[in-house]
């Protein structure tokens, strides 16, 4: 039923679309005629505008002329009469047009109502044609979607059945090749590796004398796998753990030195009374603690500073561990110490009269919190001494318990934490109720915050520690526990100081082998610097005159300075003669002062005359005149003073000498910078040049382009012409389409006829 009723559809449907393509075709052919009819009717309109203008321009002209005739009647009756004449039959055309125009509107206006109303008429029965297709389409349409649908559920279930058929097919058969091939590989492997194994047997026999992998002891000088990543973040972790080492340290020292002055303080204070000699003794004990917590400092710098990046870290070569083991050994000692003396103390605290029973209860918890810190630092004690046994004696600690120690420590770690966290919490209100005492003082008060600065201080320092510590455990148990290949432990800590030395000469062996390559300047950067080069002051040319001009001068100047070595020699051996004489010579002596005695008036002169020649002439004067006078009065020995000449001219000699080498230099630069600039000059030239011929091409385009205006403007008059020349077609042509419209209106009855 449902095939029939389908067909029966489709047949309807078939002859509503020949009907709509029909009415279609009818409807473009109706509209092409109104194009037509109103192209034509705007073309009637223009040419009645025209043949308007023309009457009003005869009827001006008929006006002058009935004016110039009533001066001269009698000259012009005979035109006169010739132009009523032609008026009178232009009178009758102009009629006849406009009758003939008014009849065509009214035939054009009745032939578009009726085509309008058609058109309606046909488009609703258009449109209700088209939504009764639509509907039967859409049937037609669900009803071959759900058969399609179904048809290539069937067809897509059918080719993958036949596909997976033909994939399984494929897969047994080569399932059977690669099963005969693996046998065949099998059996050829087998040979190879038969043989093989028989060479190497021969070869290991004869050419091995021993393998060193088989025994433990000399397996563990192997060089192991070196992980620069595992290094460099061993590296990082052991830095930050200094830093938390560092602020409990501080932290350490704050909180002893603090106690110290609050026993000090409270319940008695030193400065008014005596204490007690337990509180003397524990001050006492207290004020060494800096020689017991610093060496904590000192010793995780050690080790820090022992792992490096091309070291093998593991704990049987960290051996700065077991330092610090020994430094945390002697501060647990140096706690063991005073526990005694801190828990007597408190006890002697409850049993003074300023003690109320909130202040004794807070003060029997921090009894019960002190041993338990200690007990926590035994414990970290003994596991970090665990920890630095490897490197000492292997045999102390093996492989496998390596997490359990670990793990403890972050244990403990943790547990450190939550008795700082209870410290904290008791002291803090321990300071809360001593703050309530009427003799509690500003100074306790001070001493008291600052105290639980410091214990604060040491909760956030340990939380930090513990946290990192168990965050990174797993990284140290991994890290720390490796070792030579084949091998599971190193036997020794010489093993593994022999293991360093060897891995340090391999690594300066494989350092040898690099020769790194030359750099050189990319293509790209050396074109983009070639401009900058052609106008540098540093270019070739002129480096070499420059060089050839410094050699010159530095021969001219050894030169000098040859002939100057010269010049001093005879002077010192003058001078040793002169020195001679005067030894030899008493009475020369005895004269000489004479002499020096009556120069002195002499110089002061020559000082006086220097001054004003220096105050009118800027130049610097050379002579010996120039010495201050207060220095050649201090020297009264000939050689001091010959001394101090010495040294003047020395100074400017070299004050000279500078100047000259400035002046050298920056004629050098001068002139490098001439020469600069006449590179850079010379460029400009060519490229004033290169900009005058571009110049010259706009200007002979914009002649060009001027020309071509001209021409453009003759084409538009051409144009213009051409136009006019059109438009009197056009008026010729309006006859013509007064007989299409005959035409027309007879379309238009058959149109009708059709229609009804």
């Amino acid at each position: 039923q449902l095939r029939a009723q389908n067909q029966v559809l489709k047949k309807g449907v078939v002859d509503e679309q020949a009907n709509s393509a029909s009415l279609k075709e009818q409807l473009k052919m109706k509209d092409q005629s109104l194009r037509k009819l109103q192209q034509e009717m705007d073309s009637l309109t223009f040419r009645n505008q025209q043949l308007a203008k023309r009457v009003e321009l005869l009827q001006d002209e008929l006006a002058l002329s009935e004016a110039r005739g009533k001066k001269n009647k009698k000259s012009v009756e005979s035109s006169s009469q010739l132009s009523q004449e032609q008026k009178s039959v232009f009178n009758e055309d102009l009629q006849k047009k406009i009758e003939e125009n008014e009849r065509l509107h009214i035939l054009f206006f009745e032939a578009d109502e009726q085509h309008k109303r058609l058109e309606a008429e046909l488009r609703s029965r258009l449109e209700v044609l088209e939504t009764d297709a639509a509907q039967h389409q859409a049937v037609v349409d669900s009803l071959t979607k759900k058969y399609t649908e179904t048809i290539e559920k069937l067809q897509n279930d059918k080719a993958k059945l036949e596909i997976k058929s033909q994939t399984l097919e494929r897969e047994a058969k080569d399932c059977r090749l690669r099963t005969e091939e693996c046998q065949q590989q099998l059996k050829n492997l087998q040979a190879a590796l038969g043989s093989r194994l028989e060479e190497s047997l021969c070869i290991i026999n004869e050419k091995v004398p021993f393998n060193d992998t088989r025994s433990t002891r000399y397996n563990a000088l192997n060089v192991p796998l070196h992980n620069r990543r595992n290094q460099l973040k061993l590296r990082d972790l052991t830095g930050q753990a200094l830093a938390f080492v560092q602020e409990l340290v501080t932290a350490l020292l704050n909180f002893h030195t603090y106690t110290e002055q609050k026993v000090q303080i409270f319940p008695i204070d030193s400065a008014t009374d005596t204490i007690s000699p337990l509180n003397q003794k524990f001050s006492q004990y207290l004020h060494e603690n800096a020689s017991y917590v610093r060496p904590l400092e000192e010793g995780m710098l050690h080790l820090f500073e022992s792992i490096t990046e091309d070291t093998v870290t593991v704990l049987e070569t960290t051996v700065k561990l077991k330092a610090f083991s020994e430094h945390l050994a002697s501060y647990l000692g140096f706690l063991r110490k005073i526990l005694p003396y801190q828990l007597k103390s408190l006890e002697e605290e409850c049993e003074s009269s300023l003690c109320t029973a909130a202040l004794r209860a807070r003060n029997m918890e921090l009894h019960r919190d002190m041993k338990r810190l200690t007990a926590v630092f035994e414990k970290l004690h003994t596991y970090i001494s665990l920890l630095a046994l490897p490197s000492t004696r292997p045999e102390g600690l093996l492989r496998t318990n390596y997490n359990f120690v670990f793990t403890n420590i972050a244990a403990s770690l943790h547990g450190f934490h939550d008795i700082l966290k209870d410290i904290s919490k008791h002291y803090s209100q321990k300071a809360a109720l001593e703050q309530e005492v009427p003799t509690a003082t500003q100074k306790l008060i001070t001493t008291n915050d600052c105290i639980l600065s410091s214990v604060a201080a040491l909760t956030n320092g340990a939380g930090k520690m513990a946290s990192f510590f168990s965050n990174n455990l797993d990284h140290f148990t991994t890290s720390l526990s490796c070792g030579p290949k084949g091998g599971t432990e190193f036997i020794s800590p010489l093993s593994a100081e022999c293991m360093l030395q060897y891995k340090k000469k391999a690594a300066a062996y494989m350092k040898s082998l690099k020769k790194p390559c030359a750099d050189s300047v990319p293509y790209e950067e050396a074109l983009a610097n070639r401009r900058v080069l052609l106008s540098s002051t540093e270019s070739r040319e002129g480096l070499a005159q420059q060089v050839q001009q410094s050699l010159e001068k530095i021969a001219k100047l050894e030169q000098e300075k040859e002939h100057w070595m010269l010049e001093a020699q005879l002077a010192k051996i003058k001078l040793e003669k002169e020195n001679q004489k005067l030894k030899n010579s008493l009475s020369g002596h005895l004269t000489e002062t004479i002499q020096e005695r009556s120069i002195l008036p002499n110089v002061t002169e020559q000082k006086k005359e220097t001054t004003e020649k220096s105050l009118r002439e800027p130049i610097k004067s050379t002579s010996l005149c120039c010495l201050p006078k207060f220095l050649l009065c201090q020297a009264p020995d000939v050689e001091s003073r010959e001394d101090l000449i010495k040294t003047h001219y020395m100074a400017r000699i070299a004050e000279l000498t500078s100047h000259l080498q400035l002046a050298d230099s920056k004629s050098v630069h001068f002139h490098a910078e001439c020469r600069a600039l006449a590179k850079r000059l010379s460029l400009a030239e060519k490229s004033k040049e290169s900009l005058t011929e571009e110049l010259k091409l706009a200007s002979q385009n914009i002649t060009r382009l001027q020309a071509s205006k001209l021409f453009c403007n003759d084409e538009l008059m051409t144009t213009k012409r051409s136009y006019e020349d059109q438009l009197s077609m056009m008026s010729d042509h309006l006859c013509s389409m007064n007989e299409t419209l005959t035409k027309q209106r007879e379309e238009i009855d058959t149109l009708k006829m059709t229609s009804k």
